[in-house]
């Protein structure tokens, strides 16, 4: 193993792998970095043989990782949130932060399959092919599964009832 290369590549790509890990985990910042982690600590022993193409390779692990965590938590008992859900109110420019948060809503709203194609697709910029052979499945599995879930984003973005949530807040 080339634990220096391993090293060098989490170092300047950790950063691209935990954006596509947030969105894939509905905007949780915490679950994205523990699935990341635990994609990055089954990807180590296999680093030789994926150095070639680790980029693709752990960006469908995550999809899978996060799709297969979607599936066993449905099947579990429900967890107690430790807090109201709502992201904590963040400084700056408050229009661009309550757009990412609908779209990063809007995404979750996704099922895991889609969002995976979607974040893959145009989040991380991968050719239909690369998405494709990234989640195992056809071309146009990709295409179909890009249309329904732009089109299922429209409505969702468009939607009137979609809850606002600079309003949902108290501000003292």
């Amino acid at each position: 193993m080339d634990e220096a290369d391993f090293t060098d590549f989490v170092t300047h790509r950790g950063a691209a792998l935990l954006r596509t890990a947030f969105l894939l985990c509905g905007g949780d910042r915490g679950a994205a970095e523990d699935l990341l982690q635990d994609v990055l600590e089954r990807a180590f022993p296999k680093w030789r043989r994926i150095r070639g193409r680790p980029e693709t390779y752990l960006r469908a692990a995550l999809a899978n990782a996060a799709a297969n965590r979607w599936r066993s938590r449905s099947r579990r008992v429900r967890e107690v949130p430790l807090h109201d859900g709502t992201p904590p109110i963040t400084p700056g420019p408050e229009h661009q932060v309550v757009e990412e948060d609908r779209v990063v809503r809007a995404l979750d709203a996704l099922p895991p399959r889609m969002r995976a194609v979607l974040v893959l697709r145009f989040f991380d910029d991968m050719a239909e092919k690369d998405v494709a052979r990234a989640l195992r499945c056809s071309t146009g599995t990709v295409k179909s599964q890009t249309s329904r879930g732009l089109a299922r984003l429209r409505e969702v973005l468009d939607d009137a009832d979609l809850p606002d949530p600079v309003h949902e807040r108290n501000f003292l």
